[in-house]
């Protein structure tokens, strides 16, 4: 076990070079546990060693500084596709059971590096660093500790194995920047569980690489449950950065509020990548713009306005048409919703497929304020809107219950294979070809 005190670490002091050798100490001896003592300790960007356990004790705060000089540019993504970034503030790299424990707090001080993103985006010679990054590692535990005013995405794993984020906080300014909560990117068997996370972008995104990542590697084996999400764009998000393909995602047992969307999905022509075996359960969420969201016309981005992408003609499908499909909910419930119960938008060419609601009931807000259910073109503005579905093939609605929305409660373009079983709007039974 090594103290940092024990390195030079004082509080109130710069201690970066302190701290990275009480890490590398403990690496030196084949692993251990690294104790941050109670103090607040400034810090430059520190990085992970294999077997090493990073622990804060209660009342200790690592308050990174906004010197871009202490972030050197490392190989990363940025956007779903390989950049040189600046290097995390807890970074790894290659490594083999890195773990960031205890009740302490991990400051990122984004404020200056959300300033210089707003002010002019050529301040920067590089993106900004996320609070977190473990790239390429394997049996990563993130566990208890509170992370807030992260520069950029709080906690990023990238193309990792066998991750376990267990009980964290998460507190970013509902307007700061891009700054996500928990993003695994191409990784395979991820665990986020007990977490809360209150932030100024998605609280969970699950990506894989756009179409000019190097490599497509896809994000798969993915369980989150036991969450609450506060504020952000969306509570649990897949894409649009999903062209090495996603699959295997459960999400169950979470509480969203005041996110602007619920459960997103979201790509476009030219990303490619499939979307499968998604399976939401036993959620609630209070106050969202929109529960759920498939669109397969998202336009931010790279190449997002591009005129194949708002293009609502058929175009030929090949391996850079996206796909959604198998995607079930069950058992969730959405009070105060404000824009619309859902937008779904497949391709004419590429259908959303397997679509599934069961045991669904959406209630909307007597003030509901209009806002934009789905990033696309020709998608207004709208308040207390039904379900839009257009080109799905294969769906199943059950057991649904809509009240205080405008009609039509569900409207229904381009489907095939659908099915209703006991599905009410404002208490009236609904009927496949009823509106």
């Amino acid at each position: 076990m090594q103290d940092i005190r024990d390195f030079g670490a004082r509080a109130d002091t710069d201690s970066t070079k302190a701290i990275q050798a009480a890490i590398d100490a403990a690496a030196d001896e084949g692993g251990g546990t690294v104790i941050v003592p109670s103090g607040r300790y400034p810090t430059g960007g520190l990085r992970l060693r294999s077997y090493v356990e990073l622990h804060l004790e209660a009342g200790a705060h690592l308050r990174f500084v906004s010197d871009p000089d202490a972030y050197p540019a490392v190989d990363a993504r940025w956007e779903g596709a390989a950049a040189r970034a600046h290097q995390p503030c807890l970074y790894a790299a290659g490594e083999t059971g890195v773990a960031i424990t205890g009740f302490g707090t991990i400051d990122g001080q984004g404020r200056p590096w959300w300033d210089a993103l707003r002010s002019d985006r050529g301040a920067l010679a590089y993106p900004r660093p996320t609070l977190i990054g473990v790239h390429e590692c394997r049996q990563v535990t993130i566990r208890d500790v509170t992370l807030r005013d992260s520069p950029s995405w709080t906690v990023h794993p990238l193309l990792c194995d066998d991750v376990t984020i267990t009980g964290i906080r998460i507190v970013n300014p509902e307007d700061s920047p891009n700054t996500d909560g928990i993003n695994p990117e191409s990784c395979r068997n991820v665990r986020i569980s007990d977490c809360h996370i209150d932030v100024g972008d998605d609280c969970i995104a699950i990506k894989a690489g756009t179409e000019r990542a190097p490599e497509k590697v896809p994000c798969e084996n993915i369980v989150i449950t036991g969450c609450t999400m506060v504020h952000g764009h969306g509570g649990v998000v897949i894409g649009s950065e999903m062209s090495g393909g996603v699959r295997n995602v459960v999400v169950s047992d979470c509480v969203f509020q005041g996110t602007d969307r619920g459960i997103r999905l979201k790509s476009r022509r030219g990303r490619g990548g499939v979307v499968e075996d998604v399976r939401v359960t036993n959620v609630i969420m209070d106050g969202v713009l929109c529960p759920l969201v498939v669109n397969a016309y998202y336009f931010c981005g790279p190449g997002g306005k591009e005129p194949v992408v708002t293009d609502r003609s058929p175009q030929p499908v090949d391996a850079s048409t996206p796909l959604f499909r198998r995607i079930h909910l069950a058992h969730v419930t959405a009070r105060n919703v404000h824009a619309a119960v859902g937008f779904v938008a497949g391709l004419p060419e590429q259908p959303v497929a397997e679509l599934t609601l069961d045991d669904v009931a959406v209630s909307f807000a007597a003030d509901a304020v209009p806002g934009q259910p789905a990033m696309a073109t020709g998608v207004d503005d709208v308040a207390l809107a039904g379900l839009q579905v257009s080109y799905v093939r294969n769906l199943d609605l059950s057991r649904v219950r809509i009240d205080g929305c405008n009609e039509p409660g569900i409207r229904l373009e381009h489907g095939d294979a659908v099915r209703y079983h006991d599905v009410r709007v404002n208490g009236h039974d609904v009927k496949v070809g009823r509106e």
